[in-house]
């Protein structure tokens, strides 16, 4: 059912779908069949959207981005962003183009995904979680509330990220300058668990089944299956 009070520009609509009103649902924009659109719902061109996918009231998916002069990195997307089927996108969450998200993931209340991300299958991007550019997470990963993904970062298959941690991709700030191949986020390897609160500074490698300690700034690579803790963190003792 399509309420007479959404604009739906589009006539790639499959079966079963709902749009509530106020949504928009621009021209070349696609949907699946049995998907449900909220209210205030924005979806623009080249956003294809696959089956049983559920959006809330106020998300906005196809942002594109702007540097608007204030950013030293020049900014790059392709106009297209693609939502696996059974994916569910919370209120006020905003999607940018050039963005992938397998089957079956949870993008929370108010997060942020930026362009040229592409996020795992049966993933938790969890309430005001932001993901910055050029960053890939592997399947079955949790990333919880207020945490930020700096851009350039890599994250495996079954990582658990807790609450407010922050990583970031910057060794150089008082340039205020963007250079390609130095502004490099963590590594985050299969299975990793990183503590509430942790800082993982640009570049370090957090080991396959390692745990970050909540708290901890990582300043150097973290071995797998070992536990550190600290500011700055150290070895405490390993998990094998």
């Amino acid at each position: 059912m399509i309420s007479p009070q959404a604009v739906v520009l589009t006539d790639r609509v499959g079966r079963n779908v709902r749009i509530a009103e106020f949504a928009i649902v621009r021209a070349g924009a696609q949907l699946g069949n049995s998907v449900i659109i909220h209210p205030h719902v924005t979806i623009e061109s080249g956003v294809q959207i696959e089956d049983e996918v559920e959006i809330f009231p106020g998300a906005y998916l196809g942002k594109e981005p702007k540097g608007a002069g204030a950013t030293a990195r020049a900014v790059q997307f392709e106009r297209r962003l693609f939502v696996g089927s059974g994916t569910s996108i919370g209120p006020h969450a905003v999607i940018f183009y050039d963005v992938e998200i397998g089957a079956r993931t949870l993008i929370g209340d108010g997060a942020s995904i930026r362009e040229q991300c592409r996020i795992g299958s049966h993933c938790l991007i969890s309430r005001c979680v932001t993901i910055n550019y050029n960053t890939t997470i592997g399947d079955r990963t949790r990333v919880m509330d207020s945490s930020h993904i700096t851009g350039n970062c890599v994250i495996g298959d079954d990582v658990f990220i807790s609450t407010l941690v922050a990583t970031v991709n910057d060794n150089e700030m008082v340039k205020r300058s963007y250079a390609d191949g130095k502004m490099l986020g963590p590594r985050i390897a299969d299975k990793a668990s990183i503590g509430a609160g942790a800082c993982l500074l640009p570049g370090v490698l957090v080991g396959e089944g390692a745990v970050v300690g909540a708290g901890s700034v990582v300043t150097k690579d973290v071995a797998s299956y070992s536990l550190v803790m600290g500011v700055p963190a150290r070895f405490i003792r390993s998990l094998r």
